[in-house]
């Protein structure tokens, strides 16, 4: 091992991410100076970068901005925001837990970036009509995504590749995962609700706004929005089949987006790309790649397995916290990319690792909630937030995920052990 890279590459991550806390320079700006060193010192080659950049992920973002800015730019999710607005009477609190249970939902049968790119649009728009701060509403959503995104094998990038690697199937996290998940997410619920009850009021004025808010003449292309519903229909149903179809997600939602592009293809289009979120993504994998490359995860897990003595039970009960603590960390997609083969070469000393799989499914899924940078899912809604003139900062989100992760970890542990190794 190269000490001066290993020493070089952990330096850069760990200043990278006290920048990326203290939100004094733009994330994304951090990210890529992070990665640039990583570069420019040769502790990892311009080909390895590449390498470690996951593009299914970057396709996968692209592709469904790309199909979720067309169909805004129809008026149907203007339609959708005040339809429901109309149906909750404007209550906050229904708002709050109609979006959180709607994205959990969602997150678990789509998946959860796709989700928050369609619900996040939805929700600035309400809480702009109704004057309403849409940061305690946007939270949630990234919480709920991540909570329900956990429950299947296509809700969370991280499953999808815990599912390949291990051969689990969809109805293996049904039956091993959702059960966790549908018990944790009301306790989710009501925390989100006591730590944002005070701030869910909707003025006098605001409802008799949305009273007569009409819904005729909303949808401004409907030929487009047609076709766009189609498309993404499609889109999700390859998601769904995309074992089947033996494509990565990334490349089925380019391919809509292609396909789309054909019928509408203006400027503003991909002016509202989220390019910010996709140059911080590979910034953030290269930095996270150079880590990899020079044993620090590698060093870690083994440290972990010689803490617990090897014991089969502490070990698959400490690798739920050691998941959830680095994928808050360096983003549960990279963590979770390393994590695997860690786990099959532990298949020399223990004959069972499914406890262990879904620890890292746990561990990975609900860790992701604890910081603004811990999935894709928060990335993409801080940065729609941003753009909105809403900004979350880091520890606005971090007093509100650390709970929520400790709760959702805690419950996990308790079922883990009852579950598999009582």
């Amino acid at each position: 091992m190269n000490s001066f890279n290993f020493i070089f590459a952990n330096l850069v991550l760990i200043i990278a991410y006290i920048f990326i806390a203290l939100e004094k320079i733009p994330r994304v700006v951090v990210a890529l100076l992070g990665a640039s060193a990583i570069l420019v010192t040769r502790v990892i080659t311009q080909e390895e970068a590449f390498e470690y950049v996951d593009f299914n992920v970057i396709f996968l973002l692209v592709g469904m901005m790309i199909l979720v800015n067309i169909l805004k730019h129809t008026g149907a999710i203007k339609w959708y925001s005040i339809f429901i607005a109309k149906k909750t009477n404007g209550n906050p609190v229904l708002l709050l837990f109609y979006f959180s249970i709607f994205t959990a939902v969602l997150s678990a049968f789509l998946d959860n970036v796709t989700t928050v790119i369609l619900i996040a649009s939805v929700t600035l728009y309400i809480a702009n009509e109704l004057k309403l701060n849409p940061v305690p509403f946007l939270i949630s959503e990234i919480i709920a995504s991540n909570v329900g995104g956990t429950a299947t094998l296509i809700g969370d990038p991280p499953n999808i590749m815990i599912g390949s690697a291990a051969n689990l199937d969809f109805n293996q996290f049904i039956i091993h995962i959702c059960p966790l998940v549908v018990l944790v997410f009301p306790i989710v619920l009501l925390t989100l609700y006591f730590l944002y009850k005070k701030e869910l009021v909707i003025s006098k004025e605001a409802r008799k706004k949305l009273s007569s808010m009409p819904l005729d003449g909303v949808i401004t292309n409907k030929s487009l929005m047609i076709k766009s519903l189609i498309v993404i229909s499609l889109v999700l149903i390859g998601f769904l089949f995309h074992g089947v179809l033996h494509l990565e997600a990334g490349t089925i939602a380019i391919t809509g987006a292609s396909l789309l592009l054909v019928f509408e293809n203006k400027k503003h289009i991909w002016d509202d790309v989220e390019w910010t979120t996709i140059f911080f993504f590979i910034g953030l994998f290269i930095m996270v790649g150079a880590v990899e490359k020079v044993g620090t995860i590698d060093y870690l897990s083994e440290l972990v397995f010689k803490i617990t003595k090897g014991d089969f039970k502490t070990t698959t009960l400490a690798l739920i916290w050691f998941s959830a603590i680095v994928s808050a960390i360096v983003d549960n997609i990279p963590f979770t990319a390393t994590a695997i083969p860690l786990i099959n070469d532990l298949g020399k000393h223990y004959t069972n690792l499914n406890p262990l799989w879904w620890s890292l499914v746990v561990g990975a899924g609900f860790g992701g909630n604890i910081t603004i940078i811990g999935a894709a899912a928060n990335v993409l809604i801080s940065d729609q937030a941003k753009r909105a003139g809403h900004p979350i900062s880091f520890f606005e989100y971090f007093k509100v995920g650390a709970l929520i992760g400790i709760e959702t970890l805690t419950l996990s542990t308790i079922y883990i052990w009852l579950r598999y190794l009582h």
